[in-house]
């Protein structure tokens, strides 16, 4: 699994031209799967996800969690995060889990999160054409890879 991970000022995903989900502070995430991917790596990242030091201390450090920061969550499942550029200019999918995979261990990972959190998850809608609007805070943008772990 793949996540890519905003600091956000504010994040909404609108469905059809219609506000789905906001959030207002806190970490946007893009999910992607692959396959191969179990709930192992799901696990991973949530907690990776719920103690990441990405907002200022009263000093103005990056030393705070999602947690101790107040901020909330939003996770979008994001397929493209798979994408091969290996060859020619079209990117492959190929990497990317089917539906049967990858919807479930989304889900389970947004529950993770919620579970460490104890607070809930804004999410987008499985496999829907989403528009996303956010304000990068910072900007903070950090990737995080389950199986490579740095």
């Amino acid at each position: 699994m793949r996540i890519v991970i905003q600091r956000v000022t504010h994040a909404e995903v609108s469905i059809a031209g219609e506000l789905y989900s906001a959030i207002n502070g806190g970490m946007m995430i893009l999910v992607g799967v692959e396959h191969g991917d179990t709930a192992d790596d799901a696990q991973w990242l949530a907690s990776k996800t719920a103690g990441l030091r990405i907002f200022n201390d009263s000093e103005g450090v990056m030393n705070l969690d999602i947690r101790t920061a107040g901020g909330e969550i939003m996770a979008v499942s994001q397929f493209t995060l798979t994408a091969s550029t290996r060859k020619g200019n079209r990117p492959s999918y190929i990497r990317a889990a089917g539906h049967d995979l990858a919807q479930p261990l989304y889900e389970l990972y947004c529950t993770m999160l919620e579970n460490l959190l104890d607070r809930p998850v804004a999410r987008g809608v499985f496999g829907a054409d989403m528009q996303i609007n956010l304000t990068n805070d910072g900007p903070v943008t950090i990737i995080i890879d389950s199986k490579i772990k740095e």
